[in-house]
């Protein structure tokens, strides 16, 4: 079965719009609702929603290619550059930053075009040594196949499976000229839609010798940024495509041979959207719920402790606190926890825990 880009037709994409019209439609109406909510969120949440997303944006693109980023580093990082005032700053290395510089360079200036040059930047801000791990590869060029045909492979050797084969070099410069003509022409196009192709395209010519991946979903995000008319990250594509990794890898195989028909695969990269909307909906409300409880507290008095134990509580604390928790936690006597736990207790902030247990827990009032 041939690759798509081998069909005489490529790119000229076909796409069942009635399979898709449902999902579509949801898609879009949770995007409007979503962005209404961030608005009304004051400035300081909106900063802190923005860089939570941004992060966890960066960290879960790179797991997908296998790399593990230092989660501080990154915040510290994407907080230096958007001139947040944090506390707990860290020092983070070069390609850390890079890879926010690229980031946010395809968010906040999401309505530049996208050039050959803009691609070139990016690519030299994801591999600033030259260096991909311990392998010497071409940055800031369209690869060219010095080393065999860029392949997708799996399998021990002698026995690999090839999942996909690139384009031939040569014709990646023509290739990427159409794709960057198409990309920056108006349309009448959903931009959603868009987003979806542009992703396929690219990862389908996969012009550079590395980084494809991460540099297709900055373009994603660009093209969705631009879409909602604001340039604030409120949801990570790139987190919910971690999450369903396989099932990624396996749309994009399938949808890489046989017909130009990529329905299925805007199907999935529509439902993909659809469930990271909805884990950013569950997000703003427990913002929203902290910053009601906040509001509610402003006039109660907490030592830095008990300001970041009730913060914990409020995101989510997994499991039942108790004093001994709070202490090792805190890193405080059981004596200073006890005090502590009893203050916001007579400051109803905190409740005993009525369901029972071998040890004392505290809830949220």
């Amino acid at each position: 079965m041939p690759f798509i880009y081998q069909l005489r037709a490529w790119p000229e994409f076909e796409i069942d719009f009635e399979q898709i019209g449902e999902i579509l439609e949801s898609v879009t109406r949770k995007q409007g609702a979503l962005v209404g909510k961030l608005h009304a969120l004051g400035f300081p949440l909106q900063e802190e929603t923005v860089l939570r997303v941004l992060t966890s944006d960066l960290i879960k693109s790179s797991e997908i290619e296998g790399e593990l980023l230092t989660t501080d580093e990154v915040r510290s990082s994407i907080a230096r550059k958007l001139g947040m005032e944090i506390a707990g700053l860290i020092p983070s290395d070069r390609h850390i930053d890079g890879l926010v510089e690229m980031l946010l360079d395809a968010t906040l200036n999401c309505n530049e075009p996208l050039t050959k040059e803009r691609l070139f930047g990016w690519h030299n801000t994801l591999f600033p040594s030259g260096y991909s791990g311990r392998i010497s590869i071409k940055v800031g060029e369209w690869r060219d196949d010095r080393d065999g045909p860029m392949q997708v492979v799996s399998g021990a050797m002698g026995r690999e499976r090839v999942h996909f084969r690139a384009p031939e070099a040569q014709y990646v410069p023509d290739e990427m000229d159409f794709f960057l003509k198409w990309f920056n022409a108006p349309s009448r196009m959903a931009p959603v839609i868009k987003a979806a192709i542009a992703h396929f395209w690219f990862v389908t010519i996969h012009p550079f010798d590395d980084g494809n991946g991460r540099i297709a979903r900055a373009i994603t995000d660009m093209l969705l940024t631009k879409s909602e008319g604001i340039n604030q990250r409120y949801y990570s594509m790139s987190a919910q495509i971690r999450r369903e990794r396989n099932a990624y890898y396996s749309i994009l195989e399938a949808s890489q041979r046989g017909d130009l028909d990529i329905t299925p695969w805007i199907d999935w990269f529509l439902n993909c959207l659809h469930a990271a909307l909805q884990d950013s909906e569950a997000d703003l409300a427990t913002i929203f719920q902290k910053s009601n409880f906040w509001e509610r507290n402003r006039h109660v008095s907490m030592n830095e402790r008990q300001t970041a134990m009730v913060n914990r509580l409020l995101d989510g604390f997994v499991g039942k606190l108790t004093s001994t928790k709070w202490a090792k936690i805190c890193k405080c006597s059981p004596d200073s926890a006890l005090r502590d736990i009893n203050d916001l207790i007579a400051k109803e902030v905190l409740v005993k825990d009525q369901s029972g247990g071998r040890s004392t827990a505290y809830l949220l009032r």
